[in-house]
């Protein structure tokens, strides 16, 4: 079957299998930041931005993105690395294999919700494994980056 998605930006036409799942669809396009970890739709590795939203790109076939927009974290490698240098000042990448899915999910939090309180952060996050951290340094690091964004707004505003 052929499908026409919008990838990061980028208009792609694909045969697929009707069985394709979107992460190896993904993966099959370079995305290396979208991870196979559980595959049980439990880890949050694979998070993709599909139309606006975090989904699990273990659990959506391919085909169900015809002529939608997914975004990974390689289509959003300024905002990624602007938000990564907080989690990486707080030590909370040791390994780095949860920090796609961390981010993506950081990352879709943000649009949705520009000031996000510490509950409505851990409420959204509460599907991200991460066998390193204990999740206390990616807090910190999202808290550390919202205060961050705010002061930047200010002084773009006074400008």
């Amino acid at each position: 079957m052929l499908i026409n998605i919008v990838l990061n930006g980028k208009k792609i036409s694909s045969e697929i299998a009707a069985d394709c799942l979107l992460l190896d669809w993904l993966r099959a396009q370079g995305c290396a930041s979208v991870k196979r970890g559980c595959e049980t739709s439990n880890c949050g590795l694979c998070t993709v931005i599909l139309e606006g939203k975090p989904v699990l790109s273990c659990s959506v076939l391919a085909a169900r993105t015809d002529g939608k927009r997914v975004e990974t974290l390689e289509g959003l490698q300024q905002e990624a690395a602007e938000f990564g240098a907080f989690i990486a000042d707080q030590g909370a990448e040791q390994c780095g294999f949860c920090n796609p899915g961390f981010v993506m999910n950081a990352l879709a939090l943000f649009r949705e919700n520009p000031d996000p309180n510490e509950e409505e952060i851990r409420e959204y996050l509460a599907g991200n494994l991460c066998r390193c951290s204990g999740y206390e340094g990616q807090l910190r690091g999202i808290l550390n980056y919202l205060v961050w964004k705010k002061e930047k707004g200010k002084k773009e505003e006074a400008q």
